[in-house]
């Protein structure tokens, strides 16, 4: 039995630096991931640009039954701290938008990044290698891997969620959790496109393609959630970054409530254009949305495009414009697991230590990264927070005894 200071399961953003971290601290680590591919996600992210982290983190870029668990985490690791990191390495970067950093040429030069740091720790890697099963013994943990037996003095656990199966998500992380007493907050998809019933999105469906930017808000309270992005139109409903955010704010049977023109008035523009204009409604509507959003609109709303503007009346005008203001639909579901950026719940985070991501339950057992109950918006901030919580863990750990 190969015995270990630390093994860390799951190779992607969050082990690959935990492990490094904690190797370049002394301890003897492995590194173990069932996919034959490493960290699919980063190499994926950011269109393959890898968008690594945002200049602006606070906790409230994140959803979590307990919001206050990733402060701490946060501020001991910043994205300054990465962002020095990434410097080191000499990778080439920019921001794109909001505070979102992209590589200049590509993800892998983060993948090889955290492979150097891997290195540099004296890391051993064994990728593809299932853990069979998982044994909490006195002072140690005891695993069976496909590559023989295993004894730890510490476990991290790192896979991930359920997002995107096709490139090796899976259960395992949230399993192994439960088999040692751990409750999981619901899973669900997050950051993933959003459909509607056909019977409702009928002649809209047409406007597959279309992008423009919105404010869309769902939710109450401290659950509500309201953003100013771009959104798609698609065949099947809506996505786009506005959709992609909002998604991990909605639930199923709630409404969204969409502005198609934001900043906009569009009631006293429409009347302003009734008493200048003689154009055609369509055409006019045209003057301030997409020439294809205003002609399927008014279909949808059951209007008529060719009706000359001195003949409308201005209480039309006015529900016309209310409606395209305070757009209001309900979802019948997502695009799923396949779509979905990101995994909504996991880990619950009052059974973890909010310095050290170990478990209250197990001592020994530290969860980091999406298999936590701890999830971010679009932009940088989920790998922010892979970055964060495997720092806390890494910087934690006892080094062993000379």
């Amino acid at each position: 039995m190969q015995q270990f200071d630390l093994v860390v399961i799951g190779a992607g953003a969050a082990g690959l630096f935990c492990a490094g971290m904690a190797g370049q601290r002394g301890l003897r680590v492995l590194l173990i991931d069932h996919a034959p591919k490493l960290a699919e996600k980063i190499r994926i992210s950011g269109g393959g640009r890898g968008n690594f982290t945002n200049r602006d983190v606070s906790s409230s870029n994140y959803l979590s039954e307990n919001p206050n668990f990733c402060r701490s985490a946060l501020a001991r690791y910043t994205p300054a701290d990465f962002i020095a990191l990434v410097q080191r390495h000499g990778i080439a970067f920019h921001e794109k938008h909001k505070g979102q950093l992209f590589c200049d040429e590509s993800a892998e030069q983060l993948i090889a990044m955290l492979l150097r740091e891997s290195e540099l720790g004296g890391v051993q890697r064994w990728q593809p290698c299932r853990v069979t099963d998982v044994r909490k013994s006195i002072g140690a943990f005891e695993l069976d891997t496909e590559r023989g037996p295993v004894l730890a003095q510490r476990l991290v656990v790192a896979t991930g969620g359920l997002s995107i199966p096709q490139i090796g998500a899976s259960a395992w992380g949230h399993r192994l959790a439960e088999q040692f007493g751990h409750r999981i907050v619901a899973l669900r998809p997050g950051l993933v496109p959003l459909t509607f019933a056909p019977s409702v999105w009928g002649s809209l469906s047409t406007l597959a393609g279309l992008s423009l930017q919105v404010e869309v808000a769902t939710g109450k309270g401290k659950s509500r959630g309201e953003f100013l992005e771009d959104m798609l139109f698609t065949h099947k409903g809506l996505s786009g970054p506005a959709i992609l955010q909002i998604s991990s704010y909605w639930t199923e049977g709630q409404a969204l409530t969409i502005d198609l023109a934001p900043g906009m008035q569009l009631g006293p523009l429409l009347l302003d254009g009734k008493k200048r204009s003689h154009r055609q409604l369509g055409n006019e509507l045209a003057q301030h949305l997409p020439q294809r959003l205003a002609q399927a609109w008014l279909e949808f709303q059951r209007l008529d495009a060719a009706q000359p503007m001195p003949q409308t009346r201005d209480k039309d005008l006015n529900i016309l414009a209310q409606r395209l203001h305070r757009w209001e639909l309900t979802p019948s579901g997502t695009e799923g697991w396949r779509k979905a950026e990101v995994t909504l719940g996991g880990v619950d985070t009052r059974q973890l230590s909010s310095q050290t991501m170990e478990s209250q339950l197990v001592p020994g057992l530290h969860f980091i990264g999406e298999v936590v109950d701890v999830t971010g918006w679009l932009g940088g901030y989920n790998f922010q927070w892979a970055w964060a919580s495997a720092a806390a863990c890494a910087q934690a750990l006892p080094l062993p005894s000379s």
